[in-house]
């Protein structure tokens, strides 16, 4: 573990991953993605999650302080992509990871990302943060695999011990093929959902009322966590919204969210997610067009 003070704006659990790629493999999983974004929008981001002693986190995780659970393994993915659907593999699975693993003095942060890809997470980990904004990307709730590693989406089965408790929920749709009529279903249930729709931009819920939301057309280069660099500027844009304007805004915090995401798959890995300079230029030129 390295400092855990003082607490982080932005706290983001699950598990770190080894994305197999030719020639080796690049970090990924929620927590690289969600810290980096949050770290280069210029917010103190930290991760506790679960690797092997010899994993050794790259310098673009200098300002990201981080809790290990150790393990035997790093839990690592193979990702295909065929006509732009990703068939997945799991070739290794760290730990999973409890309250217990978290620093004390972070569960005081005021937001929470929680970031399961395996199963790794418990949904009643909500209830240890009461004063936070917690969001959600689930996919690992709803992934399962067979001996060979080629994993398949099907149901959360208990998504209703953490939606009533979210500040929101965040899917793709991809993580539903496997139960695509979960978002009636979960729209009821907790107070703000957004499905994103890669280049297609983001549909938000939010009590009762329902909004598409465009995104800035980008160039494709690897779209490998563009759903997590979303959920971590939504979460980060609507507690700046909530702490100027006093009330939530989804809509507009979906909206730069979108522009984050679109940016970071112009690159490979993380290497293009943006940093706030570069959002709010764009932003701004696209005001003085509009």
């Amino acid at each position: 573990m390295n400092e855990t003070n003082p607490v982080p704006d932005y706290l983001v659990i699950g598990a770190i991953t080894k994305d197999v790629i030719p020639g080796g493999f690049t970090l990924g999983g929620t927590v690289t993605y969600g810290a980096i974004t949050a770290s280069r929008l210029g917010k103190r981001a930290a991760i506790v999650t679960s690797a092997a002693p010899d994993l050794v986190l790259p310098e673009t995780f200098r300002d990201i302080r981080y809790a290990f659970v150790p393990a035997e393994q790093t839990t690592t993915f193979r990702n295909v992509y065929v006509d732009g659907v990703r068939r997945q593999y799991v070739e290794a699975l760290a730990c999973p990871i409890g309250v217990h693993h978290i620093p004390p003095t972070w569960l005081t942060a005021p937001l929470v990302h929680l970031g399961p890809l395996v199963g790794e997470l418990d949904e009643t980990m909500v209830h240890f943060f009461p004063k936070s904004l917690v969001i959600a990307t689930p996919q690992g709730w709803f992934r399962s695999w067979d001996e060979t590693g080629y994993v398949t989406l099907g149901c959360w089965p208990r998504a209703e011990l953490l939606l009533p408790h979210l500040t929101a929920l965040i899917l793709s749709d991809e993580d539903i093929r496997g139960d695509p009529d979960c978002i009636e279903r979960f729209a009821t249930m907790t107070r703000t959902l957004v499905l994103t729709h890669g280049a297609r931009g983001a549909t938000v819920y939010h009590c009762g009322e329902v909004r598409h939301l465009p995104t800035r057309p980008a160039h494709e280069v690897d779209p490998t966590g563009a759903g997590d660099v979303f959920a971590a500027a939504f979460v980060i844009r609507m507690h700046e919204l909530l702490m100027e304007r006093g009330v939530e805004d989804p809509w507009e915090a979906a909206r730069f969210a979108n522009v984050v995401a679109s940016f970071s798959v112009e690159g490979m890995s993380y290497s293009a997610i943006p940093d706030r300079a570069k959002v709010e230029a764009y932003l701004a030129n696209l005001a003085l067009v509009t």
